[in-house]
């Protein structure tokens, strides 16, 4: 049964306001700050897995409906990114740069080492590796193709995918309850590491003048989006096949940037931060809604026993890496922990998963700009070269391993 684009955007609403009161009358998912989307989008995917076991009925959404939210939401981010506040961020930048770096690199040696421990080609082991748990859907079906041809495995395409949607559901449960435990653990630190974040919160939280959300600043804010999503669109068609080529998102991304930018610090235009916002989350919700009730669940039954018990310890070194590593590293302060949580998301899923695990966390317990600055422009743009980088270094290793 495929569902066409108004009947799509009515289910992902639908689903979304589930979400919301189920978040709202279930304690415990409001206690472990589980994102809204994730509530309500993995509990129709359970319901359409049933559906399709017992009947054998499968159903499809307007996969354009769901990237176009995705280009919305992440050209809402290159829109927000004013260049004074990522002057601010360099260093906290630089050093979760480093911290993602790490975790790309124990993926893969976790996935390496469990395939051999488990009598399975080494190559498997970069599937349920960065290659799908960093990198997501798109980077799984890339690499797929490649190691298919070099190693001659079998069904790689399926296990990137059932991987990755592995790492996509639960880089959104692990979000919440790894900066609950952190958030109850921090209150015992001392009074010092409390005045740090109200110093962090005076730089990155508190613009001086932020316009009201009306109906010109909605427009506004709508032709600016518009724009990103066109030539974004345009320079992903001009430099497709070339050394230049980069994901469409990212070109709306830095659209967004140069636009912002240039309308404040050359044409001094106050950009409206608040409808920005408002639309870039609207985009995000509906997007994960979508992805989240599009998930085929049974690609997971599917799995054999040794990969899932290889992605099973990539979940546990997930939380651990996040509480002891990404914590520790970017200053066990309140923006440390929301960039825990955002890590969770992209480290086993995607940058739209990590922006809802934060967005879960700043809801209950205030804002965190750093955060928000620093998750979507490293696992939007800078995670993918990180990746494909260090992936070269573990394939020789697989090679040689062969």
């Amino acid at each position: 049964m495929i569902f066409d684009t108004y009947e799509t955007m009515a289910l992902a609403c639908l689903v979304l306001l589930l979400g919301y009161f189920l978040v709202k009358k279930v304690r415990i998912l409001n206690a472990f700050n589980i994102p809204e989307p994730v509530v309500g989008g993995f509990l129709v995917a359970i319901v359409l897995t049933l559906i399709y076991q017992i009947w054998g009925i499968s159903f499809a959404f307007d996969k354009n409906l769901q990237t176009t939210m995705m280009l919305v939401f992440f050209s809402s981010i290159g829109l927000s990114a004013n260049f004074s506040r990522l002057v601010k961020g360099g260093k906290p930048l630089i050093t979760f740069l480093v911290v993602a770096a790490g975790l790309i690199c124990l993926q893969d040696a976790v996935g390496i080492l469990g395939a051999l421990a488990l009598g399975l080609d080494p190559a498997y082991g970069l599937i349920a590796g960065s290659v799908t748990l960093t990198g997501g859907h798109g980077t799984g079906a890339a690499w797929a193709e490649t190691l298919t041809k070099q190693f001659g495995i079998q069904g790689a395409m399926e296990l990137a995918m059932a991987c990755a949607t592995f790492g996509l559901v639960f880089g959104g449960i692990i979000g919440g309850p790894v900066a609950s435990f952190l958030l109850k653990r921090s209150k015992k630190e001392s009074v010092t590491e409390d005045e740090n974040v109200d110093d962090v919160q005076e730089a990155f939280e508190k613009p001086v003048y932020r316009r009201k959300v009306n109906t010109r600043s909605i427009i506004e804010t709508i032709t600016m989006m518009s724009i990103c999503l066109f030539v974004g669109q345009y320079l992903d068609s001009v430099t497709k096949n070339t050394a230049l080529q980069l994901p469409t998102f990212v070109w709306c991304l830095f659209t967004g940037v140069i636009i912002r930018n240039a309308l404040a610090h050359i044409f001094k235009f106050k950009v409206a931060d608040e409808a920005i916002d408002v639309l870039g989350t609207v985009g995000l919700s509906i997007f994960l809604a979508i992805a989240l009730m599009s998930l085929k669940l049974w690609e997971l039954a599917g799995l054999a026993l040794p990969v899932f018990v290889i992605l099973s310890v990539q979940v546990l070194v997930m939380i651990g890496y996040a509480i002891f590593v990404t914590y520790r590293a970017m200053g066990k302060d309140y923006d440390a922990i929301v960039l825990s949580a955002g890590h969770c998301g992209f480290g086993l899923g995607a940058t739209p998963t990590a922006v809802a695990n934060m967005q879960s966390i700043t809801s209950h317990f205030g804002p965190s700009h750093k955060a928000f600055l620093i998750v979507p422009m490293v696992g939007a743009f800078f995670i993918d070269l990180l990746n494909a980088s260090l992936l070269k270094l573990f394939l020789a290793i697989t090679v040689y391993l062969h």
